[in-house]
């Protein structure tokens, strides 16, 4: 249906299904108890610095942005002549989530302003809204199913309504996991930037859940399912417009919350105890055992000098003797690789647990 235009929210619809009322609460179990373990965690910015990566590579994926683990966390380095576009592009959405992350924790609110700067991060401009008709959606068969908004004060009076929406529950009185799911169809019906919509619709639906306190930390990763179930998003996005089919759109993500925060759950749960096992052995074996360096280890998975330098304030030539000793350590904690004159040290245990979280999905 090309003529379909989003409206302004609510959604003239029942959410208060059988089949949604049904699925609801074990979508808010597994949320709640993600939210738990992820508070375990000692240092938050093990959360916000390898898993904001790991969720910035599988969100870019969708739009065929793809990189490598290795290709990301080398060019977290920095190294001088290591340059690899997918990979700063990947970095430029953990930049933004990071930005979104600190803007609506403090006030616990989405704005305008809060969503164009989150934008500008992502794509290193500010350009903001559209000021030009935006691209159509076409099927496998080159048609057109979907042309979103194409004039400039429609989509600032859509971006305004979905704010209020966002921020104003006296709107709607639905859970804020169903409310999620409306407003993820509306700001991608809306797609009101040049590029990086799907990416910003992302980071909006992680933002919203921190907002709403239902999680204290980005921790939850949709864009995995997005991936695992690709026809289905596009095709029940496309049932709302067509159909008004919000029910199957919703369930769809309220899966999606459920199987996701479960797969977050056991990552978190790997993370926590490959941590302990660092933590028993250099401690046994190292008279420099600190937290801090525990910490480093797994805020970097990549990590050089530089970063433990800082980290623990230290000179370099400690910190350089504290890297070298555990790439030589026998329990294969850390493995060094020279580029030019530069090292680094990457976490072999950390990144076997990406990798195989990576398989398990």
């Amino acid at each position: 249906m090309e003529n379909y235009r989003p409206s302004s929210l609510p959604p003239n619809f029942d959410f208060d299904s059988k089949a949604i009322l049904k699925r609801l609460p074990k979508a808010r179990a597994a949320l709640a108890e993600l939210k738990g373990i992820a508070a375990t965690i000692p240092n938050a910015s093990i959360i916000l610095n390898t898993l904001a990566l790991q969720e910035a590579k599988d969100s870019s994926a969708v739009e065929n942005i793809i990189t490598t683990h290795d290709e990301l966390f080398k060019a977290e380095l920095n190294l001088s002549f290591i340059e690899n576009i997918a990979a700063k592009e990947v970095q430029h959405y953990a930049s933004a989530l990071k930005k979104g992350f600190e803007l609506v924790r403090e006030h616990h609110l989405i704005t305008n302003k809060t969503i164009l700067e989150i934008h500008s991060e992502l794509e290193g401009n500010d350009a903001g809204y559209r000021k030009i008709p935006g691209t159509a959606l076409k099927n496998d068969r080159n048609e057109v199913v979907y042309e979103p908004p194409q004039h400039r004060q429609v989509i600032v009076d859509l971006m305004s309504n979905l704010v209020e929406y966002i921020n104003n529950d006296d709107l709607q009185d639905i859970d804020p996991l169903v409310k999620l799911a409306v407003i993820h169809h509306q700001f991608e019906s809306i797609h009101p930037f040049y590029d990086g919509n799907g990416r910003c619709g992302r980071i909006i639906n992680i933002l919203y859940l921190v907002a709403k306190e239902l999680i204290d930390l980005p921790v939850l990763y949709l864009s995995r399912y997005v991936i695992q179930t690709k026809p289905d998003y596009y095709r029940l996005l496309q049932k709302v417009r067509t159909d008004n089919d919000w029910e199957a759109w919703v369930l769809y993500v309220l899966e999606g919350i459920e199987v996701v925060a479960k797969q977050s759950i056991e990552l978190i749960k790997a993370i926590k105890e490959l941590m302990l096992n660092y933590k028993h052995h250099i401690r046994t074996n190292y008279r420099f055992y600190s937290q801090d360096l525990v910490n480093n280890l797994f805020k970097h998975p990549y990590t050089k000098i530089e970063f433990l330098e800082q980290d623990l304030n230290i000179e370099r030539r400690t910190a350089a003797k504290y890297l070298n000793a555990l790439a030589k350590d026998d329990f294969n904690i850390l493995t060094k690789i020279k580029v030019g004159k530069q090292n680094y040290y990457v976490n072999n245990g950390l990144m076997d647990v990406i990798a195989n979280y990576d398989y398990q999905l």
